[in-house]
């Protein structure tokens, strides 16, 4: 595989744990995005979960695209950013009071919802400030996404959404209720989705349901896939850039739209995951009976995606040129789970090496924590530097 490309000398002096983001691949990326979305007539909204990075943020909103949020911190940061407050949808089971609030008085494009004492709450303050929300019911198509157990969210054992079973009943309640507007429909089946054939089965869920649906004299204005597309971690260097074009040609082949209907999607990691690595110095290299180990200054608390997911990150040293060696990546936190990665062969490593923890961009930064009480790392952008 090849090996990232990075300004080592001017990287030489950030201090780590560092996230550095490269501005290129973040460009190029929202380029293929926003091309494939108007090839097909896709409404992209980045879903900020992803990465909220108010310099990645501000980049991702001057293309026009829209923002998925997941809570009223997303959306005030959305708004903060630059992103339209009609092109912002705000979805999540737990919306609070004041993220509520809030995200009415930011005038956003709806609020995705996923159980009728929700929607009751939405109706209720939406009344009190004289407002009408629109409103897309989150719905469960039971489409299993064949994705890592902890991002599956598609099926009906799931917290999200409403089940297909109560979704007439549910739509007609919301249009009883004076302060809410029925707009459409969301699903999301899960994440890091790297076969597009995975969303035929979701394409397909989705026309029976419009069919029973118009049957009973529903109208649907909006349907919103989700997101769930995933990027390469094995080779980020060969594969940088996702294949929103496979994707979005892919669902445009299966989903039969009405007339007049806009089709939404949510893409988040696919955006932001290669753009971004996490930047990390040896401290120290222990050799053990078998095993030598790489002791960095980043942990989990950096990345937590190792130690929750057990997921895998591609990992460089990118200042050295000695022929590979085998080590295991660990951090300093303790708790056994901080790993980054086991019997990883990279160039021969010494204390003060600096190592590229791949494809971070998504779920890095965002996830940071202070356990230990440690520091947050600071992040930098590729054109600043």
């Amino acid at each position: 595989m090849t090996k990232g490309i990075f300004p080592i000398e001017k990287i030489k002096n950030l201090k780590t744990p560092c996230y550095y983001y490269d501005a290129e691949v973040l460009d190029k990326t929202l380029y293929a995005l926003t091309t494939a979305a108007n090839k097909y007539g896709f409404l992209p909204h980045y879903a900020v979960k992803a990465n909220a990075n108010e310099k990645v943020l501000k980049r991702i909103a001057k293309t026009g695209v829209g923002a998925d949020c997941v809570s009223g911190g997303e959306v005030l940061a959305a708004v903060a950013a630059g992103f339209a407050p009609e092109k912002i949808v705000f979805a999540g089971v737990g919306k609070t009071d004041w993220e509520i609030e809030a995200s009415l008085d930011a005038n956003i494009f709806c609020f995705n919802a996923e159980s009728v004492p929700e929607i009751e709450v939405i109706n209720e303050l939406a009344g009190k400030k004289g407002k009408k929300a629109n409103i897309e019911l989150r719905v469960n198509p039971n489409v299993d996404a064949h994705t890592h157990a902890k991002i599956t969210t598609g099926l009906n054992e799931n917290k999200f959404g409403i089940n297909l079973e109560n979704l007439q009943d549910t739509i007609k309640f919301v249009q009883s209720l004076p302060n809410v507007n029925f707009i459409g429909l969301h699903f999301h089946i899960g994440s890091q989705i790297t076969d597009n054939s995975t969303f035929i089965p979701l394409c397909e869920a989705i026309n029976k349901l419009q069919k029973e649906l118009k049957e009973a004299g529903i109208k649907v204005d909006n349907i919103n896939v989700g997101g769930g597309l995933g990027i390469d971690y094995q080779d980020p260097n060969t594969n940088t850039i996702p294949d929103f074009e496979g994707y979005m040609k892919t669902i445009s082949e299966h989903l039969e739209l009405l007339p007049g209907q806009k089709l939404h999607c949510e893409p988040g990691r696919s955006v932001v995951g290669q753009c971004g690595t996490l930047l990390t110095k040896v401290t120290y290299v222990k050799k053990g009976t078998v095993k030598q180990f790489a002791i960095v200054d980043a942990g989990m608390t950096d990345l937590i995606r190792p130690a929750l997911y057990d997921a895998y990150h591609k990992i460089e040293n990118i200042t050295s040129d000695k022929a590979e060696e085998t080590y295991d990546v660990v951090g300093p936190i303790c708790e056994s789970s901080d790993v980054f990665l086991k019997d990883n062969k990279m160039n021969g490593t010494q204390r003060g090496d600096i190592l590229a923890i791949r494809s971070a961009g998504a779920y890095g930064e965002i996830m940071a924590s202070r356990y230990n009480l440690r520091q947050l790392p600071g992040a930098v952008m590729s054109d600043e530097l």
